[in-house]
């Protein structure tokens, strides 16, 4: 019987929350640009070092820890009227697969579930670096792109504007900022 050489290649990173960050920014009357994060996340990598078609990725965001800088926004982002976080407390990514662009960079595609609405994403993945910390533990750094449709989760409400258009914008690009530590 051969042994599966492929199996030892993978390698496990548990997303460190402390040096992550998953933010959103979105149009705000039109033309001003207003940017978020979600404080709660957690999450496991999976890479295949040999094959990276094979790795994955799965995240889970909590939906209450939205932060604008603006307590009252917060809150109405936290209501039925957006994330309603209290009838669905987290937002997940599950990868469904990983295409390679080039030897640091991925699109990751997946399911992306708000609101209890699942829909398809494809992320724009870059492995910015890995290094051992102070405390001898290998660290990676990745940068993550994005963007949704945020009615396409159910995010419907807005307001009309005096002037024409809306108060806020339909496309929510999203920027990940992930650090991750290897697991034994």
């Amino acid at each position: 019987m051969a042994l599966d050489t492929r199996a030892a290649a993978l390698t496990a990173w548990q997303i460190d929350p402390k040096h992550t960050t998953v933010g959103f920014s979105v149009k705000h009357m039109m033309f001003a640009t207003v940017k978020g994060r979600f404080a709660g996340v957690s999450g496991t990598i999976v890479l295949d070092e040999a094959n990276p078609a094979r790795s994955s990725v799965e995240v889970e965001v909590d939906a209450a820890s939205v932060d604008t800088r603006e307590e009252q926004r917060d809150g109405h982002l936290r209501s039925p009227d957006f994330f309603h976080a209290e009838q669905h407390p987290t937002i997940t990514f599950r990868s469904t697969r990983v295409e390679p662009t080039s030897a640091n960079a991925a699109e990751v595609h997946g399911d992306l579930t708000i609101r209890g609405v699942t829909r398809p994403i494809v992320f724009d993945a870059t492995l910015l670096g890995r290094a051992k910390n102070p405390w001898g533990q290998e660290v990676a750094g990745f940068e993550v792109r994005g963007k949704v449709n945020r009615k396409e989760f159910g995010l419907n409400w807005n307001a009309a504007l005096e002037t024409g258009g809306f108060l806020v914008g339909d496309e929510v690009n999203l920027e990940i900022d992930v650090e991750a530590v290897r697991q034994q």
